[in-house]
């Protein structure tokens, strides 16, 4: 599944282990999300920071894949913090 294609209210899975809900159905590097980690907090997360998404349809936890423009713009952003 692509970043893009999880839309608000969907289960996801961070790549540090937390968990959350999607909270808007944007595209795009930048997405809003409900997160709980050490409290449950609504703001703005990384899509390269979301490792899985739940497809209700299937009934399963699905790797998520970055859109080209993703990757690079990861990259880009990375050096800078890095």
């Amino acid at each position: 599944m692509k970043t893009n294609q999880i839309k608000k209210g969907t289960s996801i899975k961070l790549k540090n282990g937390w968990f959350g809900v999607m909270f808007d159905n944007k595209k795009g590097n930048i997405r809003m999300a409900e997160v709980d980690g050490f409290h449950k907090e609504i703001g703005s997360i990384y899509a390269w920071d979301i490792a899985k998404a739940f497809d209700s349809e299937s009934d399963q936890w699905v790797d998520i894949e970055l859109t080209d423009k993703q990757k690079a713009d990861q990259t880009r952003i990375g050096r800078v913090f890095s």
